[in-house]
């Protein structure tokens, strides 16, 4: 589950993460109030959508298509962008004006955007230098890792990639947690010296008691910044939290905001399904994760493009079965429909009459291919022979394949 800056603020408060005086706004009223209540003399307003790269990003209202392109692609455009400076109220006014209900395109959004509910208004400070620093886990050696490296704004897979050794990395033991020596010393090897040191030991701390006590799967700061003053401040926030965890948190639950996700995600996790768009065309249906990646793998090996991952599970029933495939169908981009079934503890006559029913709510305008083995296969296969469906049958998941990509004449 991913939040808005603002609220990852709010939650890295409580932890004692040093961060600059904010409030959040749906008006450019209430963005003028924010300001106020933060004081000074100097603004920042931010747009708050879940996507990086908002100062680089455009608004579609302001920009024509071809700029459009070049925002998405990460290029400078015309444009002030999804997070601006004010030096005044008035300017907050107009920039949260320019913001609030207008589409924000950035490179992580895509070319449609996100449209912008809420900005962010933020005192300023006295910047000395921008840093980076993310905590995630790293399954490989089962332990939490702090990245952290010198070049702050920028994104990090373009540092990884043209100066890996500009990136730093520390690993915590979860018997000690983040010890005091190895916080100053990430603080040494990013440049850190004096009285700043002690402060950068309390952020890293902070964030790493966030990053346990609230099940997160990652947080990054980018920036994090150095002042002139010697504070180390967390300038921006994102954080995402494991779904399986939520229960534990029912207050963070509540900062789900579900305009920025999917619908058909949202759907299927009412119904318990695991289920993931993407580009393709050819819909799939499969029970396990392990099946699933298969299917899709060799969807692409034939030369066409998966359009999600679904897998129903090892328990579903015929419901879950039909919630399925009423999301498959419901994404304009599927041109076939490809069902792999493997029957262990899942029963192939239950996903028959899953399919069947559904079916028959919403209709079938597009191929649909059926391979099923395993527990009650020939039974699930009877009762899909029975009906007055245009149904392929498969006995192998390469002829399933095979069969899905000619129908759909990928």
């Amino acid at each position: 589950m991913k939040i808005h800056e603002y609220q990852a603020k709010e939650v890295l408060r409580r932890f004692g993460v040093p961060l600059l005086a904010g409030g959040a706004a749906t008006t450019p009223d209430g963005a003028v109030e924010a300001a106020g209540k933060v004081g000074g003399s100097i603004w920042v307003v931010k747009s708050q959508i879940h996507a990086g790269g908002r100062g680089k990003g455009r608004f579609v209202e302001e920009v024509d298509a071809s700029a459009i392109a070049l925002a998405a692609a990460g290029k400078d455009a015309p444009g002030k962008g999804g997070v601006r400076l004010a030096r005044s109220l008035d300017e907050v006014r107009e920039s949260a004006a320019a913001m609030l209900g207008k589409t924000l395109v950035t490179k992580q959004t895509g070319d449609e955007g996100k449209l912008v509910r809420t900005v962010y208004v933020e005192g300023g400070c006295d910047i000395d230098r921008e840093l980076y620093l993310s905590v995630l886990l790293d399954r490989s050696n089962h332990r939490i890792l702090f990245m952290a490296s010198e070049a702050g704004g920028m994104d990090i897979e373009e540092v990884a990639e043209h100066s890996p050794d500009a990136i730093k990395k520390v690993w915590i033991n979860p018997v000690t947690g983040l010890g005091g020596w190895q916080a100053r010393q990430l603080a040494f090897g990013l440049g850190i010296r004096g009285g700043a040191v002690r402060n950068a030991v309390k952020l890293l701390q902070g964030i790493y008691r966030a990053y346990v006590e609230c099940d997160c799967s990652m947080i990054e700061i980018n920036p994090l910044v150095v002042t002139k003053g010697g504070d180390v401040l967390a300038l921006d926030a994102k954080m995402t939290f494991d779904d399986n965890a939520m229960f534990r948190h029912k207050d963070l639950a509540e900062y789900r905001d579900e305009h920025e996700e999917d619908p058909a995600e949202i759907e299927a996790a009412k119904w318990n399904l695991s289920y993931v768009n993407l580009d393709g065309n050819i819909g799939c249906m499969v029970n396990g994760a392990g099946l699933a990646m298969s299917t899709m793998d060799i969807i692409k090996m034939k030369g066409a493009e998966p359009a999600n991952f679904l897998d129903v599970g090892g328990g579903a029933g015929k419901d879950q079965v039909s919630a399925a495939f009423r999301i498959i169908t419901s994404d304009p981009n599927v041109k076939g429909i490809l069902v792999n079934i493997f029957g262990g503890i899942m029963k192939c006559d239950v996903i028959a009459e899953g399919v069947i029913a559904a079916v028959h709510e919403v209709g079938l305008s597009v191929p649909l291919v059926v391979r099923l083995s395993g527990t009650n296969a020939d039974l699930g296969k009877e009762i899909l022979s029975n009906t007055d469906l245009d149904i392929i049958p498969a006995s192998t998941l390469e002829e399933a394949a095979d069969a899905i990509v000619k129908a759909v004449g990928a």
